[in-house]
This record gives C-alpha cells, sequence and structure tokens, in this order.
C-alpha cells in the first residue's frame, strides 16, 4: 500500500491530539488529589499501525506506522496490594473491636481512683473486729449488715453495668454493624450495575469504580472478602468488566457475596445466647456464620459476645468471661459465709442453719444478681454466730465468745478455690479481694495486649496504604512532571505538522517551475 502524501499530517495530528487528551488526563488527576478514595488516571495509547502487508512487495517499500492511537483512559491500581490492605484491614477491624469492648469494661472493674469493692471489703473487716471486741452487740451486728449489703450492691451494679454493655453491645452489632454491612452491599451491587451500564455506553465509569473501591475497603474491615473481575461478553467480541465479591470461612467453604445485581444479606439474633450469625448470600443459600469468621469487626464483637475463654474452652477472653468470673466470686462468699454462720455441734455438724445470703430465684444458683441478705437475718431473728463451736454442754475448752466472728475475719484473708464455667474451671487461688483484684488485671492485661496489638496493626496498614497510594494516589510532582512532558510532546507533534506543512508547500509550489 503507497502511503499517501498528507499521512504525515495524520500522524502529527493524532500526536497532537494524544497530548492534548494526556494534559485533560493530568488536569483531573491534580484536580482531584484532595478527593478521597480518588484512583490516579492515565490516557492509554497504542501505536497506530497498518494490520495486513500489500500484495507486491518490494525492499524499497519501507512501512512506516500512521501515528498513535488512544484507546481508552485507565486506573493505575495494584490488585495484590488491594488484597493485601483488605487482608489487613478485616485484621484490624477484629482487634479494633476487641479493644473497644474492653474499653468499655474497663469502668466497671477498675478501682485505681474510686471507692468501690476493694473498700467496702476493709469497712466489712473493719465493722467484723469492732463486733469481736463487742459479742453480742445489735448495733455492731447491724453495722456489718449494713457494710454486707454494700457489698452486695457493688457486687449487683458491677454485674448490671456488665449486663448494659452487653446490651448496647448486642444493639449496636444488629441495628449499626449489620444494617450498615448490608446497605454497603446494595450499593456495591447497583454500582455494579451502573458501572456496566455505562460501560456498554462507552463510558469507563472511573469515578464510580472509586466509590465501588471505596465501598470495597469498608466491606473488607467487616469480615475477610476476596474480589474478582471478570469479562461478560455484551455482543460480539465485546465485553465489559464485572466484579464479584466473596467470602471464604474459617473451614474453606466460599459463599457469594456479591455477583453481578445480586447479593448477600445478613441478619443477626441477638435474643439469644450465644448471638448468631446467618447469611444468605447471593445464591440465595442461607448459612450460620457465627463461628466461621476469620477476621473483621464482625467476628471481633461476636467474640466479646460469645466467648468465655477458658470457661467456654474458647480462645478469647469476652463478656462472659467476666460475667462469670464475678458470679462465681459472689457464688463463693455466699457459700463461705452462709456456712460460717450456721451453728454447730462439736462433730461440726449443723444443728441450726443461719444463714447470712440467700437467692433472688431459688431456681438460680448464687451469682452477682441473683443474691440478697437473708430474711432471718434482716427481722432480727438471728444475727452474726458469735461463736458456733460453744454447742450443748460439750463446749470448746479455750474458745472465747468472739471465735466464730475472729474467724469471719480469717476467712476474708485466707485462701479459697474459685471455679466458674460449665466444666467449674479453677482460674484463681486466693482471697475474696485478690480474686476480684484478679479480674480487674485480667482485664487489664487483656486491654493492653489488644491495645498494643491494634498500634501495630495500624502501623502495618498505615504501610500497605502508602504502598498502594505510591501506586494509585495522585502525586503532585510526577503530576507536575507530566504537564511539562506532554506539553513538550504537543509542541513537538505541532512542529512536525509545521515542517511537513513547509515541506508540501516547496512539492507544490517550487517543485517544476525551471524555465517559466
Amino acid at each position: 500500500m503507497i502511503r499517501s502524501t498528507f499521512a504525515g499530517f495524520t500522524t502529527a495530528q493524532l500526536g497532537m491530539a494524544a497530548s492534548q487528551r494526556a494534559l485533560d488526563v493530568t488536569g483531573q488527576n491534580i484536580a482531584n488529589i484532595n478527593t478521597p478514595g480518588y484512583t490516579r488516571q492515565r490516557l492509554d495509547i497504542a501505536s497506530l499501525n497498518t494490520q495486513k502487508g500489500d500484495f507486491y512487495n518490494a525492499d524499497s517499500v519501507i512501512k512506516v506506522g500512521f501515528g498513535v492511537e488512544m484507546t481508552g483512559v485507565s486506573q493505575l491500581r495494584d490488585p495484590f496490594l488491594d488484597a493485601q490492605y483488605r487482608s489487613q484491614i478485616g485484621k484490624l477491624g477484629t482487634t479494633d473491636a476487641h479493644a473497644a469492648g474492653f474499653e468499655q469494661l474497663a469502668p466497671i472493674f477498675d478501682e485505681a481512683t474510686m471507692q468501690g469493692v476493694r473498700a467496702a471489703f476493709i469497712s466489712l473487716t473493719s465493722s467484723l473486729n469492732t463486733l469481736s471486741t463487742q459479742a453480742g452487740n445489735k448495733e455492731n451486728d447491724t453495722m456489718v449488715r449494713s457494710n454486707m449489703q454494700i457489698l452486695l450492691n457493688l457486687f449487683r451494679d458491677n454485674a448490671n453495668r456488665l449486663g448494659d454493655v452487653r446490651e448496647d453491645m448486642q444493639r449496636g452489632f444488629r441495628d449499626t454493624d449489620i444494617a450498615d454491612l448490608n446497605l454497603i452491599l446494595q450499593n456495591i451491587a447497583e454500582l455494579n450495575t451502573t458501572i456496566k451500564n455505562s460501560q456498554v455506553l462507552g463510558n469507563p465509569a472511573l469515578e464510580l469504580q472509586d466509590q465501588r473501591n471505596s465501598l470495597l475497603d469498608e466491606l473488607g474491615s467487616y469480615l475477610p472478602i476476596t474480589v474478582k473481575y471478570r469479562d461478560e461478553p455484551i455482543g460480539p467480541e465485546q465485553y465489559v468488566e464485572v466484579l464479584d465479591v466473596s467470602f471464604v470461612d474459617t473451614t474453606g467453604s466460599k459463599y457469594s457475596l456479591i455477583y453481578d445485581d445480586s447479593y448477600a444479606k445478613f441478619h443477626a439474633r441477638i435474643n439469644e445466647d450465644p448471638v448468631t450469625l446467618t447469611m444468605q448470600d447471593a445464591d440465595g443459600n442461607s448459612v450460620n456464620v457465627t463461628d466461621v469468621l476469620g477476621s473483621g469487626t464482625l467476628k471481633g464483637t461476636l467474640d466479646l459476645l460469645n466467648k468465655s475463654g477458658d470457661f467456654d474452652g474458647t480462645d478469647f477472653k469476652g463478656l462472659g468471661y467476666y460475667e462469670k468470673a464475678l458470679d462465681s466470686l459472689v457464688a463463693k462468699f455466699a457459700e463461705v459465709f452462709n456456712d460460717a454462720n450456721n451453728v454447730k455441734d462439736a462433730a461440726g455438724n449443723v444443728t441450726e442453719a443461719r444463714p447470712l445470703f440467700e437467692k433472688l430465684d431459688n431456681t438460680k444458683p448464687f451469682s452477682a444478681t441473683n443474691i440478697k441478705i437473708a430474711a432471718g437475718w434482716t427481722d432480727g431473728t438471728y444475727g452474726i454466730t458469735i461463736s458456733n463451736k460453744l454447742v450443748g454442754s460439750d463446749t470448746n475448752p479455750g474458745s472465747t465468745a468472739d471465735e466464730n466472728v475472729l474467724n469471719m475475719i480469717k476467712l476474708l484473708e485466707s485462701s479459697h478455690v474459685f471455679k466458674a464455667g460449665p466444666n467449674n474451671v479453677q482460674f484463681f487461688t486466693g482471697s475474696f479481694h485478690d480474686c476480684f483484684a484478679n479480674i480487674e488485671n485480667t482485664l487489664g492485661i487483656d486491654t493492653k495486649s489488644e491495645t498494643t496489638l491494634l498500634t501495630n496493626q495500624i502501623s502495618v496498614l498505615n504501610q500497605t496504604s502508602n504502598s498502594r497510594d505510591g501506586v494509585s494516589g495522585v502525586q503532585l510532582d510526577e503530576e507536575g512532571m507530566n504537564l511539562l512532558h506532554y506539553n513538550q510532546s504537543y509542541s513537538a507533534a505541532a512542529r512536525l505538522m509545521t515542517t511537513l506543512d513547509e515541506a508540501l508547500d516547496v512539492l507544490i509550489n517550487r517543485t517544476g517551475v525551471v524555465g517559466r
């Protein structure tokens, strides 16, 4: 094929047009340098050349291209960094939920700046000491009862506050987390449809893709996701890119979260123990995902609501651990002091039951919310048993009138074994006050551990984000260099057109004029 005389003008014109469009794309990048979620764009170009050879060819026929072809505008993204970022943000979501939960528990057990259980135990010991010096004094007995009531009130208040945290967390999980998650899935599915329709009409919809990518990042903080792009045919040799999102649980099972314009829906049941999370995937299958979430905010919250650490054989000390530990402390306290106040014979057999504490609901065991001062002690039927060894004619030689009161003081300071959970797992051995302090220390250690882990994960996430921004983010210096580069290429293409014009002027106006 003989090259047209004016083909060079086409080459110059295409070069100028490509440089102009590249300047437009660069301007778009600079204009959106502060736009959240914006992905740097570039002009895609390719060399324009002949597609077929001539039937007759010769060495003197030199093939030259016809310039540059603009094939589209695309985004600069690294799928590996996107996947790494979403994986890391899922781990961060788990730790962040743990840390936020412990932060809500901290004021319940932190007595560093308040008068609480520690002070109540001190007051109880002091009143028992006073009673031991004036055995049988009803006023002192009333003082002991009042201090016991204060201690029970503190235990109940702590338990109620734990219950309030649980209720708030459950409502937030259902009404905020799950509602937001379902809305994100719906918005991504709708964007899928909008982007597909735009691409069918020839518009790459890059800004809509930015919105979708931001939603995918947010979705990755709730649960682990995998993102896959596939080409969907819309006509003969015509395709559009469609996004599918999946969730892979800890057993390796894969579920579709978004397929084209179909999306999964999540539902939480909070009025039961444990809290359950079910999912109806994009294919319409219903599955319980409560215990198979690998990471994310949902897993972190479910850990707090459902797990009790060593008490139920799980790997995390959630709300249940602290509730059961507190109930165990109260139950042991009631058991020990009820037994100490019973009247016994010389053989240690109970001859008269004189419990200091009773259950509010006899069908349930003693707990921080299921305990009260016994009616017999409250109405004066009996009081603190001064000495439960001076029974009958066979008295214990050497016993003093305040022997049992001193025994109660000793019981407050002596070591006891504390167990909790369905399998009666032993979690502490020590005094009552030390047991409460151990719960406080355990929470402090867990909080510190999660806070440290959260800080480390934020640092790793920031590094991943910086790496991704290095590819996808707008760099002002680089865009400035592009402006100079494309401006020079535009000028060069314009100069080419001027040169070709001058050559044609010589060819047309100055050739064949000899002898005129």
